[in-house]
């Protein structure tokens, strides 16, 4: 199971990203779960100066604006 994490104030971008990786991971066949991270300090220990953030697995791999579909399958499988 992927531990991927959405980091934002919950804004729409936010919410957006959560339900991308999600329709992905059941696209995919890919399990997951999706932790919506909103506290300012928490999302400031990744490093995060523009949401929404992504990590996987507790790596930052996305940063400001909405994440393509391919770079988010790309992350699941790997």
């Amino acid at each position: 199971m992927k531990d991927v994490k959405v980091l934002g104030p919950g804004c729409k971008r936010c919410q957006t990203t959560a339900e991308l990786v999600q329709a992905e991971a059941d696209r995919l066949g890919v399990p997951v779960r999706i932790d919506k991270v909103t506290d300012y300090a928490a999302i400031a220990g990744y490093g995060i100066v523009s949401t929404p953030g992504v990590v996987v697995d507790g790596k930052v791999v996305h940063a400001g604006g909405l994440p393509k579909t391919e770079d988010i399958a790309r992350w699941l499988v790997a």
